[in-house]
């Protein structure tokens, strides 16, 4: 089956320069530091879609520090959530000059002007589209001339490209052994099954704090089955979730972890992620995690690291867009005023770019059925998108294990 369209809508190489000083010719990309006094707000408008509101620093252009192009926000969106936006959406930019502290950012900081720039999404759904890039005035004067004669100028860069995905979804809880559907639109067909169990034999050593073994949340497991029943992914908890002493939580100094696995040939298996979860602090309801990626020749890349409220759910997400997941260091260069596709002007040994995947999950209270998205460029073989299912089935059996211990899990999780 095809994938699904998507489309991303990115804004990214902000920098303020004051009209005291030359008027620039081209982005440099050399800016001050994030020390940076002014502040901006970017709202999408005109398409219905959550996490519409971004809040970034704009740094101040500065010949003499280097600063790598930088990405301010991103805005996803699927073919659907695109017919139903209006005929003139846009990206309003509003620039504040305040406090650094951004919980006091907009009571006590001076707005020193607006900008608006339309977006044509129609155009965006087969080939990338630039709609601006470059300089504009900062000042309330209608008269453009003068407004950028007289106003700090703002660069910035606002660029939109096709983004397909793979959509998944399950049909049932994880530990309910469900099948896992690939969707397009209202067209679903099946594509994995998934086999929850506890492991009888584990080699695995254990290492826990805690002595009262019968609290722990251990040896569970899902493996992921294409259609002919062979295995093609699994996700095995490695570390159990126990109780951190004293209370009824999983602390994030003694984390479950899961290891995330793929078939090596000859029925061996082969490591390809480790996912880390636990129970935040001071009666919150939310469940931390760290996720990184176990490159064969290279040392482990923490790709995600988030909390997701286990009362109501959330997303988990893989992005790359925003930095760079390099094989051998955490450093490199990123253009966003590029329009090649998704390149950005990645290095080709770099691990992943741009969006990788989400997983949606459901909170406490719900069936949960998650659904996996995941970037096509990321998808070369069956392995690779089971690799993806295998982790949204832990993150969500994350969410079971990181209850507290106080309260009872479902009789499938019970052995």
């Amino acid at each position: 089956m095809d994938p699904c369209p998507f489309v991303r809508i990115l804004v990214g190489n902000l920098a303020v320069k004051s009209p005291a000083s030359s008027k620039p010719s081209s982005f440099s990309g050399k800016v001050h530091p994030s020390s940076s006094p002014f502040f901006c707000k970017i709202k999408l408008k005109g398409v219905d879609s959550p996490g519409c509101k971004n809040v970034s620093t704009v740094p101040l252009l500065s010949e003499a520090d280097p600063h790598p192009h930088s990405l301010a926000a991103s805005f996803d969106f699927s073919k659907p959530q695109i017919l139903k936006a209006s005929k003139k959406p846009l990206i309003k930019i509003s620039v504040y000059k305040g406090p650094t502290t951004p919980t006091c950012l907009f009571n006590s900081a001076k707005l020193l002007g607006k900008i608006s720039i339309p977006l044509d999404l129609t155009l965006v759904e087969s080939r990338p589209c630039m709609f601006h890039n470059g300089w504009v005035g900062l000042s309330k004067n209608r008269n453009p001339a003068q407004a950028k004669a007289m106003a700090q100028l703002l660069h910035l860069t606002v660029r939109a490209e096709p983004d397909p995905r793979f959509v998944f979804r399950f049909d049932g809880e994880p530990e309910c052994s469900p099948q896992v559907f690939q969707v397009r639109g209202d067209v679903k067909q099946p594509v994995f099954t998934c086999k929850f169990s506890f492991r009888d034999k584990n080699p695995v050593q254990f290492n826990s704090t805690n002595a009262n073994h019968s609290a722990e949340r251990k040896g569970w497991s899902i493996t992921v089955h294409d259609l002919s029943g062979s295995p093609v992914a699994a996700a095995s908890m490695v570390t159990p979730f126990v109780p951190s002493p004293g209370s009824q939580r999983v602390s994030r100094s003694n984390p479950g972890a899961w290891l995330i696995i793929r078939p090596d040939g000859d029925g061996t298996w082969k490591p390809w992620g480790r996912l880390e979860a636990w129970r935040e602090p001071n009666n919150s309801n939310a469940v931390g995690y760290r996720f990184e990626v176990l490159p064969a020749t290279a040392d482990p890349v923490t790709l995600a690291g988030s909390t997701i409220s286990s009362q109501y759910g959330g997303k988990f997400t893989i992005d790359a867009t925003s930095g760079v997941t390099p094989v051998n260091t955490p450093h490199g260069s990123w253009d966003l005023g590029s329009v090649s596709g998704s390149d950005f002007g990645f290095e080709p040994q770099l691990l992943y770019k741009g969006f990788v995947m989400s997983a949606t999950l459901d909170g406490e209270r719900k069936c949960s059925k998650p659904e996996v998205e995941v970037g096509v460029q990321h998808v070369t073989c069956t392995e690779d998108a089971a690799a993806f299912v295998a982790l949204a089935a832990a993150l969500d059996l994350s969410m079971d294990a990181c209850k507290l211990f106080s309260h009872k899990l479902r009789k499938e999780l019970r052995q």
